[in-house]
C-alpha cells in the first residue's frame, strides 16, 4: 500500500509485491504511440517491423519502463521516489504478459531522508528479463 512502508520494516532482501500486466494488445501500441509521441512503425507495423529485421511488431521499451513506474508508485507514493533507471535487455510483443517485481538490495541514509535501494525487473512469461533496472525510495 502506497504511503505505509516503514524503513525498519524493511529488510534486504525483501521483496516488493509483483505487479503483473495484461498481455500487451495492438490497441496498447497505438495508445502508447500517441501519448508518447514514438511514431516508430516498427510498433504498430508488422510489414515495417519485418523490413527493419524483426520478426513483426514489438512493444515500445518505455512501455515497459512505465510498468516499472508503476510498481515502484504502487509501493511508495511517488514524491518518494529520489532514482530510476533502467537498460533495455529484450524486446517484448503483443500478447506478452509483462511482470514487474524488485527486491530491496540496500538501505541508508543519505541527505538526511531514509533510503532504501531496489533492483528491478521486468519479465514476459517466458520469464526473459526485458528490463532490468534500479531505483531508490524515501521511507519514513
Amino acid at each position: 500500500m502506497s504511503g505505509t512502508i516503514r524503513f525498519e520494516s524493511v529488510s534486504v532482501g525483501d521483496a516488493l509485491p509483483p505487479l503483473v500486466k495484461p498481455p500487451i494488445s495492438r490497441l496498447q501500441l497505438a495508445l502508447f504511440a500517441g501519448t508518447s509521441g514514438d511514431h516508430n512503425p516498427i510498433h504498430v507495423d508488422d510489414e515495417a517491423a519485418k523490413v527493419g529485421g524483426l520478426p513483426g511488431v514489438i512493444a515500445h521499451g518505455m512501455l515497459n519502463m512505465a510498468f516499472l513506474g508503476q510498481l515502484l508508485t504502487g509501493w511508495v507514493p511517488p514524491n518518494r521516489l529520489r532514482a530510476f533507471s533502467n537498460r533495455f535487455a529484450a524486446m517484448a510483443y503483443p500478447g506478452d504478459v509483462i511482470t514487474l517485481t524488485g527486491t530491496v538490495t540496500a538501505k541508508k541514509e543519505e541527505a538526511g531522508e531514509k533510503r532504501v535501494e531496489l533492483e528491478i525487473f521486468a519479465s514476459n512469461q517466458k520469464g526473459d528479463k526485458l528490463l532490468v533496472g534500479a531505483a531508490t525510495v524515501a521511507l519514513d
